[in-house]
């Protein structure tokens, strides 16, 4: 687990949390935004993720260690005793998800950018059609072929990110029915998310996951804040998207404004 302070005087304390195969180093412009921005971050590697994972190994961390990661993080934000925030992307938003459905946390907001939900891009169809075979060899490896360019169309973060080694989307065939159960429960309204302010961002040509999910999961929910934007045109990791400025920019006002309303002077 990593803590970045923010340049000047900290207005809030921000935990983000990655998605499924990757790491804190893909942040690293996120993280600097927000410390420019007035706001300490918190961040680490998901369980098997990043300098942690074993090249030859598949991930296969339970969920439940998963949500102990961000358990971690978010203790480590509150030491500070200020405002917290989550920001969480991908399968770390549907951990977040279910995390704070089940513990109480006093989280001032959160921000979810592409939950995963309901996947369009699924592994090849051999696995995906051997629905017991999570039975017969939980082990056993399957490629959930995401490449960098089913996430950002950025021809910058495309070059710089083609040949990343730690980013490896190698799972077991166990690991992913548990991530489809997950999403199923998730998805389906089985646990009550808390009423905090909830800000959801999706991408017109999301490749990875189906958005009309996401907006449905956030209209079942009792909330007396919450907000939606779908970007036009943007694929799946929208704050490594040639918008991402603008990305920025509208989660920013969000967290602004709700630091206005818990009463806070915030320029």
């Amino acid at each position: 687990m990593w803590k970045w302070q923010a340049e000047g005087q900290a207005k809030a304390v921000i935990v983000l949390v990655h998605s499924a195969y990757e790491h804190h180093l893909r942040y690293g412009w996120q993280i600097e935004q927000w410390r420019s921005a007035g706001f300490h971050v918190v961040m680490g590697d998901l369980a098997g993720h990043g300098k942690s994972r074993s090249s030859d190994k598949p991930h296969m961390a339970s969920f439940a260690t998963y949500e102990k990661d961000i358990d971690e993080m978010l203790e480590a934000a509150l030491l500070d005793e200020l405002p917290v925030f989550i920001i969480a992307h991908g399968f770390g938003a549907t951990l977040v998800m279910s995390y704070l459905s089940s513990v109480q946390q006093n989280i001032a907001g959160v921000v979810f950018t592409s939950p995963w939900l309901h996947l369009i891009k699924t592994p090849s169809k051999i696995s995906s059609a051997l629905s017991g075979l999570h039975k017969l060899a939980p082990n056993l490896k399957i490629n959930h072929d995401l490449s960098i360019e089913d996430l950002t169309r950025n021809p910058d973060i495309i070059e710089v990110e083609r040949d990343d080694e730690l980013y490896r989307p190698i799972v077991t065939v166990k690991w992913y029915r548990e991530l489809q159960d997950y999403m199923k429960s998730i998805a389906g309204g089985k646990v009550k998310f808390p009423d905090i302010p909830v800000f959801i961002h999706t991408g017109e040509k999301d490749l990875v996951t189906n958005i009309e999910v996401s907006k449905n999961w956030l209209k079942q929910q009792d909330l007396k804040e919450f907000s939606y934007k779908e970007w036009n045109g943007a694929f799946h990791d929208l704050f490594q998207e040639p918008e991402r400025e603008d990305v920025f920019i509208t989660t920013h006002l969000f967290l602004k404004n709700i630091l206005r309303s818990l009463g806070y002077v915030v320029k």
